[in-house]
């Protein structure tokens, strides 16, 4: 059975810095510890396509991968997809948005399979997802809270 998983955390900031902080592709290795570099390898409107690098791992191996996500502003939602699917036989996600009280629900979707010779199988590719968007997401939200309080600052400053 191919896997799913579905995690999610409120960010207490503004929709469209969230938004804008959590797309803004080729930033990534800042917003994640997951990412060495981004590299934008083409972009047209809200569809962009674009390598991650890794951190190498205790092996020393780099893991690298294309992929495609297509923005979609007007319903706050994200759709994307391995292009350069490695070790899986696809990898789709979906990025949701909602306004709800206290702040901005964040959720990814992810729906994949590995390949049969994949070193992993879907149920240890599932769990391996799950506890790592936990850590990524209270990043994220650690980040993306201490740019509103900045901006909070720099806005009163101004006011002044």
């Amino acid at each position: 059975m191919p896997g799913s998983t579905s995690n999610s955390v409120v960010i207490a900031a503004p929709l469209d810095l969230v938004w804008d902080m959590t797309n803004d592709v080729k930033n990534w290795p800042q917003l994640f510890s997951e990412y060495a570099s981004a590299d934008i390898l083409e972009r047209d409107g809200n569809r962009v396509v674009f390598r991650l690098t890794m951190h190498p791992d205790e092996q020393g191996r780099t893991w690298s991968w294309v992929s495609q996500r297509e923005a979609d502003p007007e319903t706050r939602t994200v759709r994307a997809h391995r292009v350069e699917t490695g070790n899986f036989t696809y990898m789709n996600i979906h990025w949701a948005y909602t306004e709800v009280p206290g702040g901005v629900r964040m959720e990814w979707t992810q729906d994949f399979a590995m390949k049969p010779e994949a070193p992993v199988d879907d149920a240890w590719m599932t769990d391996n997802i799950n506890r790592n968007s936990a850590v990524q997401m209270d990043r994220i939200r650690r980040l993306v809270e201490a740019r509103a309080v900045e901006n909070d600052a720099r806005t009163e400053e101004t006011r002044s």
